[in-house]
Parts: C-alpha cells; sequence; structure tokens
C-alpha cells in the first residue's frame, strides 16, 4: 500500500519519540485533496487503536502505518521518502496515482506566442534559475519559461524531466508552489512539455 523508505522511517521514529505515549502512535498518512494533476496529503501521529478495520495498516520496524480506507485506491504502490532538495526538506510522497483532470481546465496544452520582457515574465525566469533549476539538475532536470498569458505561465521541462509519467507532481508540488509564493500574479502553470519523446524520467516532488 505505501512503502517507506528506511531514511524516512528513521526520521519518522525520530519525530514520534518526541511525542508523548509514543509506542502507541501510529503514523497515519491519507489523501487531503488534490492540486493540478497531483495529489496532496495529510501525515499526523495517531493512535494506532483508532484504525478501523477497512483501513490498510501495516507494522514495521515498531511502527504501524496507516492509510484510511478513503485513500487506499488513490495511494495503492506509493513511496514515502525523504526530500533530496535540500531547500524544501522533509518528507515526499512519490504516488504513481493521479487525480481525475478537471472539466474543462487540462495542465497541458500548446504554448501562446513567447513575450519573456515583461515585469511578471522575469520574476518568473528568476523564480525558475533561483531555486527551481538549482533544485533538480542533480538530477538531470530543468525547467524554462516559454511564456506567460495574463495569469498562466507556460513552462517547458527537459532533461530527467521530460518523459517522466510523474513529471505532474514535481510540477504541482514542487515548481508551481515556487512560483505561486514568488509571483502572486501568476494562479495556473501549464507544462507544454512533449513527454512522449522524453528519456530519463525524473522525479522528485516537493512536499507543500
Amino acid at each position: 500500500m505505501l512503502r517507506v523508505t528506511d531514511a524516512a522511517l528513521a526520521k519518522v521514529l525520530e519525530l514520534r519519540a518526541g511525542e508523548a505515549e509514543a509506542e502507541t502512535l501510529a503514523l497515519w498518512v491519507e489523501v487531503a485533496g488534490s492540486s493540478g494533476d497531483a495529489y496532496t496529503y495529510d501525515m499526523y501521529f495517531q493512535a494506532s487503536a483508532d484504525a478501523r478495520p477497512n483501513d490498510a495498516s501495516e507494522r514495521r520496524e515498531g511502527l504501524t502505518i496507516v492509510v484510511p480506507a478513503a485513500s487506499i485506491d488513490r495511494m495503492r504502490g506509493s513511496i514515502l521518502d525523504l526530500s533530496r532538495d535540500v531547500n524544501q526538506g522533509g518528507m515526499v510522497i512519490q504516488n504513481p496515482n493521479q487525480p481525475p483532470p478537471a472539466p474543462g481546465s487540462p495542465r497541458m496544452g500548446p504554448a501562446p506566442t513567447a513575450d519573456l520582457s515583461g515585469d511578471v515574465a522575469q520574476r518568473v525566469m528568476q523564480v525558475l534559475d533561483q531555486q527551481v533549476n538549482p533544485a533538480i539538475a542533480a538530477h538531470g532536470g530543468r525547467a524554462d519559461l516559454v511564456a506567460v498569458e495574463e495569469e498562466v505561465a507556460y513552462l517547458r521541462l527537459s532533461g530527467g524531466c521530460a518523459g517522466c509519467g510523474l513529471a505532474a507532481v514535481t510540477l504541482s508540488q514542487g515548481i508551481e508552489v515556487a512560483i505561486f509564493d514568488a509571483v502572486p500574479e501568476i494562479t495556473r502553470v501549464v507544462d507544454v512539455t512533449d513527454h512522449a519523446a522524453g528519456t530519463n524520467p525524473y522525479f522528485e516532488p516537493a512536499k507543500k
């Protein structure tokens, strides 16, 4: 249901040790909602005894991990790991499942004619150059601004990010967050990458 890497398990046990009655607490992981083409999550400590019969639970090296019944199908095959992004830190969930697309609002699409001379475009490019690309370059990925049209930024992913089946998660949980925080004029990010032509998949989502 949810595989936890050794590094993530050690971190969770370290955090749980600071809680009252730590030995009675399980790590609960559930889908909280969605952002674009990726799920968002809640992770928290709660008593193992609170798990219901339909919840999925597994015990590993002194830690019980619980996925509530409503999240089981949406999290099947996921991996909980520590982020390798030194700027983000924390936990990341690699999930092969995606929420259904919102009607009438596809993420993928053609980009308009590029015009990167405006103030908003320049600030988006600064976020990509200073925050995003240094983090994903170590894994062979790169994100470039193609165009800005009103409140929409159009990006093209290249290198290891092109062709990754989970690139939408990287986009929504990492790149979008950085752009939205720094450039509030941008409210939507569209990926115009031809992922069908990509190779060397890369995946490093950032927990919101």
